[in-house]
């Protein structure tokens, strides 16, 4: 047998022990790199082969803070930066509500790096051609006994002394594992079946999920979600004092978009000013909510005209009258919040901005009943 061709050397053990008391004799001996194989796992093998650490425990830390990183980030970015949400006051950066799935990805990465990292990087599986594959103690190591080989590791080693040493550490039986031929690469055909199997499982695999998906389509506990128990919108519910299933904010409970309206009717409201600039959108946007919500009474052009009949016994103001012009801003903003007389507040129906562009609309009707020379002018240029 040529030297050259021997991957190892095999010495057979019929128990633990006696693998583990031969190993530091044959390391001495023989100037090659050892390793072993059994049916189980043998405390401390590691330790005597010289082996380092495994660093599947690092890989696996560094993927899960990776993993629970990579949840924290995500979670905020959906529901704080692309689809901002806010949730019973919540800030956007809630990370307490993030935890349940920060863990799960944890979990989740930590799980395929020990499974693939292992496996993948450090076994480098799959290997169909160890030469290990085809020696014949291979049967005997999977089953109830002990192997300590003596790998070339791509040198000359002499077979004879590493034999010979080995049978004086007390192995029982020793083999020659020769290394196997040297393949190149895999053909273009092979290659060509290969990509040919996987469509074709894909296609079988897309199949059956679909009639199975058609056959029991309520497979349990895989249920739909329409199914599970829920309350429609104004539906009592017996589990609450008042019947009912739709529950009020919490008392005290303050809007993150909106400053709350404090003014009550002991305090002047007219030093408030309109915030909103007086541009094309902000009055476009004012016209449309003031004919959606208010021209129904005030009328069309905000001169009290309604559309109502007299059954509504009660008679809308006349928004272009002096008496309403000559009102601030923050007067008429504090009857659209409050009401007066038989008409109710709008603090529920209209937004901040949405009211303070009513006014700006209701200022230019107002000042069209009464148009200077300057107003004519400046519409004619736009």
């Amino acid at each position: 047998m040529n030297n050259r061709e021997v991957f190892s050397v095999l010495g057979i053990f019929d128990s633990a022990q006696s693998l583990m008391r031969a190993i530091p004799e044959v390391k001495s001996g023989a100037a090659a790199k050892l390793e072993a194989y059994t049916p189980y796992p043998v405390h401390g093998l590691d330790e005597a082969l010289g082996l380092r650490k495994s660093p599947i425990a690092g890989m696996v830390l560094v993927m899960a803070v990776i993993g629970s990183i990579a949840a924290l980030g995500l979670e905020f970015w959906t529901s704080g930066v692309d689809y901002p949400q806010v949730t019973a006051g919540k800030p956007y950066f809630s990370w307490e509500a993030f935890v349940p799935i920060m863990f799960e990805l944890t979990v989740l990465f930590a799980a395929f790096t020990a499974g693939l990292g292992m496996l993948l990087l450090l076994n480098r599986l799959p290997f169909f051609r160890h030469p290990m594959l085809a020696a014949r103690s291979m049967p005997l190591i999977t089953r109830d006994k002990f192997a300590l080989a003596v790998e070339a590791g791509g040198k000359t080693i002499d077979v004879e002394e590493i034999s010979a040493l080995l049978r004086d550490s007390g192995a029982a039986s020793v083999e020659v594992v020769e290394s196997p031929p040297v393949h190149g690469l895999a053909s273009p055909r092979f290659f060509f079946r290969v990509l040919i199997a996987i469509a074709i499982a894909c296609c079988v695999a897309g199949y059956a999920t679909y009639w199975a998906m058609k056959l029991f389509p309520k497979a349990i506990p895989m249920v739909h979600m329409l199914d599970q128990p829920r309350l429609g919108p104004q539906q009592g519910n017996t589990f609450f004092t008042d019947g009912s299933g739709m529950r009020m904010p919490v008392e005290g409970t303050v809007s993150r978009i909106s400053i709350p309206y404090t003014v009550d009717e002991q305090e002047d409201p007219s030093a408030m000013g309109n915030p909103l600039p007086r541009t094309a959108p902000v009055l476009g946007r004012g016209r449309q909510l003031f004919n959606d919500y208010c021209s129904v009474c005030h009328g069309i052009l905000g001169n009290g005209e309604t559309t109502l009949t007299a059954a509504y016994e009660a008679k809308p103001t006349n928004l272009l009258s002096k008496n309403i012009a000559a009102l601030t801003d923050g007067s008429m903003y504090h009857v659209i919040m409050k009401g007066k007389n038989s008409m109710p507040s709008y603090s529920a129906d209209l937004s901040q901005d949405e009211r303070w562009a009513v006014l700006h609309y209701v200022r230019v009707l107002q000042r069209a009943l009464d148009a200077k020379d300057e107003d004519v002018s400046s519409a004619q240029k736009e």
